[in-house]
């Protein structure tokens, strides 16, 4: 069946599934393959469920006149996706970058939903499924998308670019992230770039943080809109974040939930873009104030007597890097629990052992060090522990002896650092 047959069947249903166990009544079921599935074995049963079509690649599974025959489940979606953003034709912003994109991400639509009907990326559905499935759930009534992109490897960025083919693009940063797939920082810098490539071959639109020296080599031959604190495009000026982030911009003094100076340039840029796209400056102060974190994201929490900074979700060593620089600034009495970094690679060891040296070397009374990696890294202080496993500190480690401190919970999502707190 052609793209724009198949797009014709999917404008009559009522969304789009990968899932049998969220079908809908009215959808389109997507019968993906993984490692250890194969959605085709589930077509026949999202018809039943209510699914108006199941797109199906292998012959077999062909029940009824309501499967869908392709040559490749996953092309397809991809192709789709593609051709239905030609047919909205809706402006997008694309974001990528090591750190902060679900924040920045969540922070950009905020800000724009003050003025706009916008559809944005779920969650961190940011890759070759997720892209497509953001863009699929754009529909008539969107006036802005919002497209997250991860990648761990080259040429990622650019393939999901062919697909969304952004209006505008912004890079949150350059770090230490996925150095398993890329190599290295300068190979994180090669392949995060691929949306610079893109936005300037497409004559396009690239947001720029002028205080990053990459940034603005990078755009140099770009269409960009810069923000800094010196006057740019825009400018909006870091002033507090003790503990929440405080910024500046058009005498307007916004006063943010979000943790740690390492936040400031996620808010800013929304602050930018919002600028840009002329939503009201009281609008966009509105926006970034009553944002608050979700998800194991920079999340502030209180239990019994002590206050938990939840920075859970992923961990690498430029975030972990920030957080702790971040957190020896709090008042008090401060624990760190530090779970390992994955996707490291060969960098692995070193790059747990300069956090490890890192953390001690910091003003914090307590040091936690939660996994395989930093078990084998060498720690001399009396400040700090050491667990192979999080099995081994649960047994070992008495949290229930801990009051009035300040925490940090960090660590990369395999390590699901937040049962931590199911222990306090």
């Amino acid at each position: 069946m052609e793209i724009k047959e198949l797009h014709a069947r999917f404008l009559e249903c009522t969304s789009l599934s990968t899932d049998t166990r969220k079908i809908k009544q009215g959808d389109m079921f997507f019968a993906l393959k993984g490692d250890n599935f194969n959605g085709n074995t589930y077509a026949e049963q999202a018809l039943n469920q209510g699914a108006k079509f199941s797109i199906i690649d292998e012959e077999m599974y062909m029940n009824s006149s309501n499967t869908i025959l392709v040559k490749n489940v996953l092309e397809t979606l991809q192709q789709l996706a593609s051709f239905h953003r030609d047919y909205l034709k809706v402006p997008i912003i694309a974001i990528t970058g090591s750190n902060g994109k679900t924040t920045t991400k969540e922070l950009i639509n905020v800000t724009l939903s003050k003025k706009y009907r916008t559809t944005a990326t779920k969650g961190n559905l940011n890759n070759h499924i997720g892209v497509p499935l953001t863009l699929l759930s754009m529909n008539k009534n969107t006036e802005i998308g919002i497209v997250e992109m991860g990648a761990n490897h080259q040429k990622e960025i650019e393939f999901l670019c062919k697909i969304a083919k952004p209006d505008y693009g912004y890079i949150t940063n350059f770090g230490k992230a996925h150095l398993e797939g890329f190599g290295s920082v300068e190979g994180v810098i090669k392949g995060k770039s691929e949306m610079y490539d893109y936005l300037i071959a497409n004559n396009k639109l690239v947001f720029v943080n002028g205080e990053d020296p990459i940034q603005t080599e990078k755009t140099k031959k770009a269409q960009r809109f810069v923000f800094a604190k010196e006057n740019q495009d825009i400018k909006i000026e870091f002033i507090d974040a003790h503990p929440f982030v405080i910024c500046t911009y058009n005498n307007l003094t916004i006063q943010s939930q979000l943790i740690g100076d390492y936040n400031y340039h996620n808010i800013a840029v929304a602050i930018a873009i919002g600028n840009y796209f002329k939503v009201e400056d009281k609008a966009i102060k509105l926006a970034i104030e009553n944002y608050t974190p979700t998800n194991n994201r920079s999340q502030i929490l209180k239990k019994g007597t002590n206050k938990i900074i939840l920075d859970a979700y992923n961990a690498n060593p430029t975030s972990m890097f920030a957080a702790l620089s971040n957190f020896e600034k709090q008042p008090g009495n401060k624990i760190a629990f530090l779970g390992d970094m994955f996707e490291l690679g060969d960098e692995a060891k070193k790059e747990h052992q300069n956090i490890a040296d890192l953390a001690i070397s910091l003003d914090i009374d307590q040091i936690i060090f939660i996994g395989d990696n930093f078990y084998k890294s060498k720690i001399d202080s009396k400040k700090s522990e050491k667990y192979k496993s999080f099995s081994n500190f649960e047994k070992d480690f008495n949290l229930s002896e801990i009051k009035n401190a300040t925490l940090l919970v960090k660590g990369s999502r395999g390590m699901a650092l937040e049962r931590v707190l199911e222990l306090i």
